[in-house]
């Protein structure tokens, strides 16, 4: 990699082919997903196309023309009392792997959603001994909220899910209010 210094941006349906690269390597070689068939690109591309539409943010960062990571948030599940709660997803290259790139990318994540007037983020870290992931939700401030043990079977062996949770804006200091009521 050279020494410009990445960009980050929204992504465009144009970045598929690159979500699907860098995606498909964690699938295939990686626990931090528990999913074990890549998808290609019409697949990513029709993923970041349904967190978009929902108004929520997928991020990339680029160096040279080249999407080195991407990261996203979606609601942690469809009922509506979980409106305020997004879960964060970030991936990348492996060649991009511990330049603070993945920091960069799930800052820009977090104060996007805090804008969008999210509550609370939880990262849901496939793998306990995935140190990469639960260290850059640390270093932003993440809590350890839990672990549910031997959630997963992948690569022939057992794996973890660690929960991580951070509180966005006035987190739960004060009571919601929906973008939609003024």
């Amino acid at each position: 990699m050279t020494s410009e210094i990445a960009s980050i941006r929204a992504s465009t349906a144009a970045d598929a082919p690159s979500l699907a690269r860098i995606y498909g390597w964690h699938v295939l070689n990686g626990t931090g997903t528990f999913e074990t068939e890549a998808p290609d690109a019409a697949e990513m591309a029709s993923r970041r196309e349904a967190i978009v539409a929902k108004g929520l943010p997928w991020l990339v960062a680029e160096q040279d023309g080249l999407v080195l990571g991407f990261a996203y948030a979606n609601h942690f599940r469809p009922r509506g009392a979980y409106r305020f709660c997004l879960e964060d997803s970030i991936y990348l290259a492996p060649e991009a792997a511990k330049q603070g790139l993945g920091t960069r990318l799930l800052r820009e994540l977090i104060d996007q959603c805090t804008v969008l007037g999210a509550r609370q983020m939880l990262a849901v870290i496939g793998d306990s001994a995935n140190a990469g992931s639960i260290g850059v939700h640390r270093r932003l401030g993440f809590e350890h909220t839990g672990v549910m043990k031997a959630a997963g079977w992948k690569f022939d062996a057992w794996r973890d899910v660690v929960i991580m949770q951070l509180a966005l804006g006035e987190g739960a200091e004060t009571p919601a209010r929906d973008r939609t009521a003024a």
